[in-house]
């Protein structure tokens, strides 16, 4: 870990621990997090956490620059990962299908294997939630294999229904509403984040672990899918 602060705004800082992506950041970022919360008390507006830094949002009336530089400096200088990350583990049902999920057979042509060994290969690990963006709910989550790793669609789809499951890059994610987009879409889940969200309780959060769960189609419209087939990129 490298602590080094950079001015984000007259009121923000960010707060920049890592230069590299890696699961293992986690444990320093929620514990960051917290550290923060605690030092910062009543003066902290907004502490957003991501994959290797923390937006720290003050009080500007309460606290100046410098003051904000010296506790957040004295907050992270003794710093250590935490132990439990005391996030919670989601399994998403995801119905994978070429309907709902057209790059599916691409991204396992790309990678070598059957459809069905890359439905496998995207169930079988725990994703950490790095951070909250794009649209409410919406979680980046990593780190994809790199065998399935695949970029982003050169042209983004005007439309992209809600629940749908993609891959971008070594990224997964879920779309909680409809959407532009251009990631991968592998499959659709019913469960609901942008309801969630909405409530101002997003399901995902930061130090989260996601596991997604391959249902059948009978499955997915038990629970409320949607089985409209996605619209096709123009």
């Amino acid at each position: 870990m490298k602590l080094r602060l950079e001015t984000a705004a007259m009121d923000a800082l960010t707060v920049r621990l890592f230069d590299t992506i890696d699961e293992s950041n986690m444990a320093w970022i929620i514990a960051a997090d917290q550290a923060l919360r605690d030092a910062l008390g009543e003066a902290l507006i907004d502490l957003i956490p991501s994959y290797t830094t923390l937006l720290v949002h003050y009080d500007c009336q309460q606290l100046t620059f410098a003051q904000a530089t010296t506790l957040v400096r004295d907050a992270l200088s003794r710093l250590t990962p935490a132990e439990s990350q005391n996030g919670q583990l989601h399994e998403i049902p995801v119905w994978y299908d070429e309907s709902v999920g057209p790059e599916l057979p691409l991204v396992a042509q790309r990678a070598g294997l059957s459809v069905d060994t890359l439905i496998e290969r995207h169930c079988d690990h725990d994703y950490c939630v790095f951070a909250l963006g794009f649209a409410p709910g919406y979680g980046f989550m990593g780190l994809v294999d790199d065998d399935i790793a695949t970029p982003r669609l050169k042209t983004p789809r005007r439309k992209v229904a809600a629940g749908s499951v993609g891959i971008a890059d070594r990224q997964t994610a879920i779309y909680p509403l409809l959407s532009p987009g251009g990631w991968n879409i592998l499959g659709r889940t019913a469960v609901p984040l942008f309801e969630y969200a909405k409530r101002g309780e997003p399901l995902l959060r930061p130090g989260d672990k996601v596991r997604f769960k391959a249902i059948s189609k009978a499955e997915f419209e038990a629970s409320g899918g949607d089985t409209t087939p996605m619209e096709e990129r123009p």
